[in-house]
């Protein structure tokens, strides 16, 4: 018995992390619905809610440790720390997330028991796409939270069509692939069953899974109409400026002559200029100690916008990643903040903004007391933390002879669904400038594909622009319009593509894939309901 029970594990283990082959840049989303379905059947023949969150718990550090993997790629970059840290880094991670589909199939055990539903049956389906629902919304706030690869991210977007997304959102529709896998397996074991009536057994079976496919890619659920807009023109900027080049001692005016490159305007028509998360290592902000402006163009901010204005026509603004410094009543610096800043064609700072949903132990050392005589250090280079900004923020800026205005999410911050917008304030769209040089060749379409998530949810277009790719122009119904690959330099020159009226999920944000959570749930209670009434 004993060894059974250490092969399920080794099995689930294994089933977890091919279910993680799913994610880009593997797309294998077939292996990642084979692999939810045996883990409901495993959990469901589970003796105790003990072992249902045990197998849970494996399936999950398998499924982590393999979509992750490009968090050690990190690691190599921080000459601080030995590079075989990433490896256990992304393990000790796993282990911790983890814990979240071991709640989920702990709870779906526990609501099945208590409707007295055995092995894999449609209470149990209900109970595990709501609970999985739960665990992947807490997954993204609880400790600050870490929401990258929600199941939906996994399926093509044939499989998990606008109006699905719009509707219930991300965590919805994770629940809705959960279900679909359940009432597979359901329908097939039902197949398999000797003797069965199909049209008591089988038929109604059948009729759910066709339902659910029906949902997955109907045309009018949540749907929006376009919002027409004035031409904005686009230039984005990809140098291929590789991470181990970006801090490198004497490189900044190498890294500055391949932003020049592609930027320079090709008419005189005004044009939006988006430059990458950290584009540049100076100053843009007066007022700072002289010594914060050494070795940079002119020794002043003002000498540093004066060189950028030389790349833009007039009617241009550019927006570039930038850090800002924070420094104390003694002029000693204390913090820095991870931001983007706008600045006009005539070297006229407009607007910034400040990131606000930080990366623990990339932006910042938590318990710093504790880790740093240990010998770790922050992943970005340098010895103070950052600082978060106030959170989704929208830009209005004067451009062409109007206000165009602009939502900021900068790099991992695009991943939190719903909350990516300052709803009281709608953009015309969302500018995701990020660093995804840090994260190997798996790290890029992973964030890619989220960030097409995010157009759906909010109907509005996103545009990415990252220093070695994957940087695009996504519309709002989530196709990539133009994009620039993995490690080529260059330019994307677009028209920004329209908004769509706000969806439902704009409107009611993630309070919809709870919503369908709780819909699930009744649902796995009916059964309970019916057999006390017949009693």
């Amino acid at each position: 018995m004993a060894k059974i029970e250490q092969h399920r594990g080794l099995m689930l283990l294994v089933t977890g992390s091919v279910s993680a082959t799913g994610f880009a840049p593997l797309n294998l989303w077939p292996l990642t619905l084979i692999s939810l379905a045996l883990l409901m059947h495993l959990v469901a023949k589970a003796e105790s809610g003990k072992r249902a969150f045990l197998l849970g718990w494996i399936f999950g550090v398998g499924h982590f440790c393999i979509g992750n993997n490009w968090i050690a790629t990190a690691f190599t970059f921080q000459t601080a720390m030995p590079a075989w840290l990433g490896w256990i880094a992304v393990f000790l991670l796993a282990l911790y997330l983890a814990v979240y589909p071991a709640l989920a199939c702990w709870s779906a055990w526990r609501l099945a028991k208590a409707v007295g539903s055995k092995g894999v049956t449609l209470p149990f389906i209900f109970a595990f796409a709501g609970c999985w629902i739960v665990a992947e919304w807490l997954r993204s706030w609880v400790f600050t939270g870490f929401a990258w690869n929600p199941i939906s991210a996994a399926f093509p977007a044939q499989m998990l069509e606008p109006p699905l997304i719009r509707l219930v959102g991300t965590y919805g529709a994770s629940g809705i692939m959960v279900a679909v896998a359940g009432l597979a397996l359901l329908l097939l074991s039902s197949l398999m069953k000797s003797g069965t009536d199909w049209r008591t057994t089988f038929a109604p079976k059948l009729a759910l899974l066709a339902l659910a496919v029906v949902l997955l890619t109907s045309g009018w659920i949540g749907s929006t109409s376009s919002v027409p807009a004035k031409t904005t023109m686009l230039t984005i900027v990809q140098p291929n400026i590789s991470q181990i080049d970006k801090y490198a001692p004497g490189y900044e005016a190498v890294n500055f002559s391949r932003l020049a490159q592609h930027s320079q305007p090709e008419n005189a028509a005004p044009r939006l200029v988006l430059w990458p998360e950290a584009a540049i290592p100076w100053r843009l902000e007066d007022g700072y100690p002289a010594r914060a402006y050494q070795f940079q163009p002119g020794e002043s901010a003002e000498g540093t916008r004066l060189l950028l204005a030389r790349l833009m026509n007039r009617g241009d603004v550019l927006l570039t990643g930038v850090d800002r410094l924070e420094f104390d009543q003694n002029r000693q610096l204390v913090g820095a903040r991870n931001s983007v800043t706008a600045m006009d064609g005539a070297g006229k700072l407009l607007a910034h903004y400040d990131k606000a949903h930080l990366v623990p132990y990339g932006e910042y050392l938590a318990l710093r007391w504790l880790l740093e005589p240990l010998g770790a250090t922050r992943l970005v280079p340098g010895t103070i933390d950052f600082w978060p900004g106030p959170g989704p923020r929208t830009l209005t800026l004067p451009f062409d002879g109007r206000r165009i205005k602009v939502g900021m999410q900068i790099c991992y911050e695009m991943i939190f669904s719903g909350q990516v917008t300052d709803r009281a304030n709608r953009p015309d769209f969302i500018f995701n400038p990020s660093n995804d040089a840090w994260f190997g060749s798996w790290g890029p379409p992973q964030h890619l594909a989220q960030a097409r998530l995010r157009a759906i949810e909010e109907g509005l277009p996103v545009v990415r622009s990252t220093p070695t790719g994957i940087s695009a122009v996504i519309d709002a119904d989530g196709r990539i319009v133009k994009y620039l690959p993995l490690g080529k330099a260059g330019r994307i020159d677009a028209t920004l593509p329209e908004a769509r009226e706000p969806t439902l999920f704009a409107r009611f944000s993630n309070a919809l894939p709870l919503g369908l959570a709780a819909l699930f749930f009744a649902f796995a209670l009916m059964s309970l309901a019916r057999r006390r009434t017949s009693r």
